[in-house]
């Protein structure tokens, strides 16, 4: 992975009323193909978020017109610390999985976003019109996930597509 650059091109940036950049979106080199059968990836740089790219990727090979997008959740920065970190930390948390993808020649989007987790993966999905959203689970304990929840289990009851766990 030495050879992937530092920081992605951007292609898309957003800002919030205040102007700090809360949102950017990249694509890979290989260009996205049919976008009507969308799926979200949540990436946070873990080997759950890498099983759940695998994933991903074999039912978009196997389903011929499916397009993912990765997204991965930075949270709440600065004015200062958005501008010089965003882009960096989406990049990095997400470089394993997008060069598994660029491997297999699977094209991907990358949308870096600002906020919450659950909140934010729910919302862009909703946004881009997705299928489906596909997130790695820990696999905590009952308990623990009764007591703390987990992204994984919020970002299900958030959304109103199908969402897809990978342990």
């Amino acid at each position: 992975m030495s050879d992937l650059p530092r920081t992605p091109p951007r292609n898309c940036i957003e800002r919030d009323e205040a102007g700090r950049l809360v949102y950017l979106a990249t694509d890979s080199e290989r260009p996205l193909m049919d976008e009507r059968n969308v799926w979200l990836v949540a990436i946070d740089g873990s080997p759950y978020s890498l099983r759940a790219t695998a994933v991903a990727m074999r039912q978009a090979a196997a389903m011929k017109s499916c397009v993912l997008h990765l997204v991965n959740v930075q949270p709440w920065l600065s004015n200062e610390a958005a501008e010089s970190e965003l882009s960096r930390r989406g990049w990095e948390a997400t470089a394993d999985a997008r060069a598994m993808l660029d491997a297999a020649d699977q094209p991907w989007r990358l949308h870096v976003v600002m906020g919450e987790a659950p909140e934010s993966i729910a919302g862009l999905a909703d946004r881009l019109a997705c299928q489906a959203i596909v997130i790695g689970h820990k696999g905590q304990s009952a308990a623990k996930t009764l007591l703390m929840g987990s992204v994984a289990q919020k970002v299900a009851h958030l959304s109103t597509l199908p969402v897809m766990v990978v342990p």
